[in-house]
C-alpha cells in the first residue's frame, strides 16, 4: 500500500530530536526509519539531499509489526493536521468515517444550496469543522473532508468553489476566496501502474486573496496577504504579500504590508449568498 501523505523534508536530519521525544537512542531510530522505507510505511522522494518524507495516508499504526517503527509513524501522524483514513473494517474508526462522509454529501447535495449562513456553517461545524467568528461558506460551494477543514475569523470563501481538505486545510483570519476557485489537497500517483494517492496540507495565511478560478494545489504554502490571481495554478510556497499569477505562478507585483481590511461575507448585501 502506498498511498501516502506529505510531512516535511529531511527527516533523517532531525532524527536525534525525534529520538529524545521518543527516549530512544538515536541508531535505534535511523534503523526503525530505515524499516519504514522498505516497508511501505514511510516513503523518500525527489532531491537526495532534502528529500521529500511522506508516510502511509492510511492509519496503519496498528499493522505495523516494528515497535519502534510503529511509535515513530505515530508521532509522524500526529504531526500531520489531519484525520487519516482509517483502516476499514468492522470498527468504530470505519463506522465514524462512513458517517463523516455521508454528513459531507448531505451537505453538498442538499445544505450547500440553502440560503443560510447561519445553517450552513452549523452543519459543517457538527461535522468536525473549525470556523471562526465572522466567516462564511457562500452557496454552492463544495466541501469534503469537513473534519480536517480550518478556518479563521472574518473569511470568506465564495460561491461555486471545490474545496478538499482531506490531507489537512488550514485558512487564516480576513482570506478572501474568489467564486469558482478550488483548493485540491492531492492527487494520484503519475508514476505508478497502481492509482496510489499522494496528498499534503495546505495553508493559507492571513489576508491571502485567491482569485477567480485560482487552483490551489496540494501542499501550497500561501503567505500572509499574498495573491493568487486569476486563473493561476499554484503548489508551492508563496512569500509574504507577493502577487502571483501566469504560469508557474510567478511574481508579479507585492501588496502594502499594512493590510487591514475585514472582508465581511456575512453582511446584509450577502444576505442570500
Amino acid at each position: 500500500m502506498k498511498h501516502r501523505i506529505y510531512h516535511s523534508n529531511a527527516v533523517r536530519d532531525r532524527l536525534v530530536d525525534y529520538a529524545e521525544k521518543l527516549a530512544v537512542d538515536a541508531g535505534e531510530l535511523l534503523a526503525a526509519y530505515e524499516w519504514m522505507l522498505a516497508n511501505d510505511v514511510a516513503f523518500e522522494e525527489g532531491d537526495a539531499d532534502r528529500p521529500r518524507v511522506s508516510i502511509c495516508s492510511v492509519n496503519i499504526e496498528m499493522r505495523i509489526e516494528q515497535p519502534l517503527a510503529r511509535r515513530f509513524y505515530a508521532l509522524l501522524r500526529d504531526e500531520i493536521p489531519t484525520t487519516f483514513v482509517p483502516a476499514y473494517g468492522i470498527n468504530w474508526p470505519t463506522l465514524k468515517d462512513r458517517w463523516l462522509r455521508a454528513w459531507e454529501q448531505w451537505y453538498n447535495i442538499l445544505i450547500n444550496k440553502i440560503p443560510s449562513h447561519h445553517l450552513r456553517i452549523a452543519w459543517l461545524r457538527l461535522g468536525g469543522a473549525k470556523i471562526g467568528k465572522g466567516s462564511s461558506i457562500w452557496r454552492n460551494t463544495e466541501i469534503i473532508g469537513v473534519e480536517n477543514l480550518v478556518i479563521g475569523d472574518d473569511t470568506c470563501i465564495a460561491w461555486h468553489c471545490q474545496i478538499d481538505a482531506r490531507a489537512g486545510l488550514i485558512i487564516g483570519n480576513h482570506v478572501a476566496v474568489a467564486s469558482h476557485a478550488k483548493i485540491i489537497a492531492g492527487t494520484h500517483d503519475l508514476e505508478a501502474p497502481e492509482f496510489w494517492s499522494v496528498s499534503a496540507p495546505i495553508y493559507i495565511e492571513d489576508y491571502v486573496w485567491i482569485a477567480t478560478g485560482a487552483l490551489v494545489g496540494h501542499g501550497a504554502k500561501i503567505g500572509k496577504g499574498a495573491v493568487v490571481t486569476a486563473n493561476t495554478v499554484v503548489s508551492k510556497e508563496i512569500a509574504p504579500y507577493k502577487i502571483v499569477g501566469g504560469m508557474g505562478a510567478k511574481p508579479m507585483g507585492e501588496r502594502p504590508h499594512d493590510l487591514t481590511y475585514k472582508v465581511g461575507g456575512k453582511g446584509l448585501f450577502c444576505l442570500f449568498y
